[in-house]
């Protein structure tokens, strides 16, 4: 299970490395296209770094804010939810992270933050009145996984460097009509570069998304019912959060891979293999293999 820690940690970077190195092609190009040079391509570098150094300081408070999480502050608020990540943490060796709850009746939950110090976990409040402890503490444990195998750092770099693509590709479309170069004759290469981009850039983020997030999934799975030694409450609570099928009221697609199941609920059966998350039939049947294993 370690080894694949660190092969799912070397293709994460693998990955913003390449998404690092396709906006500086694009900058590249759209400096060769419009004239402007080498300025293109500095242009890119900036808003790549730029970007991921405000994903790895602000990027959790984004995604925290936008799914409309609260935190608790003191152990009195949720002294049941409190005692089990508590209890947790200590035991996998974590820093107790920030605990928050999304008022919202469909069961779900999250984790967010760049390093296991920064690290918080959210539940909806559906989700803490439908599971019992062990259920719930097998979810608790799923989330803890992710941070502790730093996935939620990589998860936020990743989404934002998607939305970057896009953003690439609104910019060289604008400047493709020649806005923003003091005059209004439309440049014809860019425009098509641009609506390119604008296409085929969230197809490609889905698809990066999917296949990274997917993995972590099955990871998280494993790593977190090695941490309760209990793999059937985590079954249980996934078979109960399947059978809810409720979407979130803050469901987006930016962020609906870093959550425990898909915020959109089930969804009709052609659209699965677009999902983020693994089918839960298959992350059911292998949570009860691994009960001959403990």
């Amino acid at each position: 299970m370690y080894s694949q820690i660190d092969s799912n940690k070397r293709k994460t970077w693998l990955l913003i490395a390449l998404f690092v190195g396709v906006l500086a092609a694009v900058g590249y190009v759209y400096g060769q296209i419009s004239g402007a040079g080498e300025a293109g391509l500095v242009f890119a570098l900036v808003l790549s770094v730029g970007m991921t150094l405000f994903s790895w300081f602000y990027g959790d408070k984004v995604v925290l804010f936008t799914t409309g999480a609260r935190e608790i502050k003191s152990r009195d608020e949720f002294p049941y939810l409190w005692n089990i990540v508590e209890n947790l943490a200590i035991t996998s060796g974590l820093p107790m992270p920030r605990l928050y709850v999304i008022d919202d009746p469909a069961p779900n939950a999250f984790a967010t933050g760049r390093s296991p110090q920064k690290a918080s976990v959210a539940f909806t409040s559906g989700l803490i009145e439908m599971l019992e402890n062990e259920e719930l503490e097998g979810v608790a444990a799923h989330e803890l996984s992710h941070v502790k195998n730093l996935d939620s750092r990589y998860m936020l770099l990743v989404a934002v460097l998607v939305g970057t693509l896009t953003l690439m590709g609104d910019i060289f479309f604008r400047f493709g009509f020649g806005f923003g170069r003091g005059r209004r004759d439309a440049h014809p290469a860019l425009i098509i570069v641009g609506l390119v981009f604008l296409i085929v850039s969230p197809i490609i983020g889905e698809l990066i998304k999917l296949a990274v997030s997917r993995s972590r999934e099955f990871l998280a799975d494993a790593s977190g019912s090695l941490m309760t030694r209990y793999p059937e409450g985590l079954a249980r609570a996934l078979e109960k959060i399947s059978a809810h099928g409720g979407r979130m009221r803050t469901a987006s697609n930016a962020t609906a891979h870093l959550f425990i199941a898909n915020p959109f609920g089930p969804g009709k059966s052609w659209s699965r293999f677009f999902s983020t998350h693994p089918p839960v039939e298959e992350r059911v049947k292998r949570l009860r293999g691994m009960l001959d294993a403990l």
